[in-house]
């Protein structure tokens, strides 16, 4: 059953984001941006490439996958999920992947916001730089052995690090997509 809406009006609209009201509720959307990308990233070796970082919103450091906004600057505007998925994987990574598949998309957070996530898979992985991400990023590039990652995952929210849910989503896809 779909629900009539009022108008839909700008509460603010800033560099990044615009927050809308419709009817009573408000939300979220992006500007300049076609969706965020969310890589599940497996080395031939079977280890689950990871990021860890600070993130303001939450004042703590998140351990999440390898991720990015899709179409989000002047040169990257109309770029597929999988094409953002390899330019997003050596910016925060340092890896670079030779092909990708798409997993999946849905609603990121439907209750906050209008944007849609897409799962990528990278393969034919190497490591080409140290990542790190771009200016102010500061990310931690973790490589875990697929074989260790719960147990690491478990001490890593043991020493208060928060772990963002879509890792189990490419623990799914990682164990589906064995080689």
């Amino acid at each position: 059953m779909t629900t009539p809406t009022d108008a839909v009006h700008t509460l603010h609209d800033g560099k990044f984001l615009k927050l809308q009201r419709d009817g009573r509720w408000e939300y979220v959307s992006r500007q300049r941006a076609s969706g965020a990308g969310f890589i599940v990233a497996v080395t031939d070796a079977r280890e689950l490439v990871l990021v860890e970082q600070y993130r303001v919103p939450l004042h703590q450091r998140v351990i999440e996958l390898p991720a990015g906004i899709i179409g989000d600057g002047e040169t990257t505007e109309g770029e597929s999920a999988e094409t953002s998925a390899l330019r997003e994987l050596e910016e925060e990574t340092g890896f670079v992947g030779t092909s990708t598949r798409a997993l999946c998309h849905g609603p990121v957070a439907a209750g906050m916001t209008d944007e849609i996530g897409y799962f990528v898979q990278v393969f034919g992985l190497r490591r080409a730089s140290e990542g790190g991400g771009v200016e102010g990023e500061n990310i931690t590039v973790h490589v875990v052995p697929l074989a260790e990652v719960e147990t690491w995952l478990e001490q890593q929210a043991a020493r208060g690090v928060l772990i963002d849910p879509r890792v189990f989503i490419a623990l799914y896809f990682a164990g589906r997509n064995a080689s």
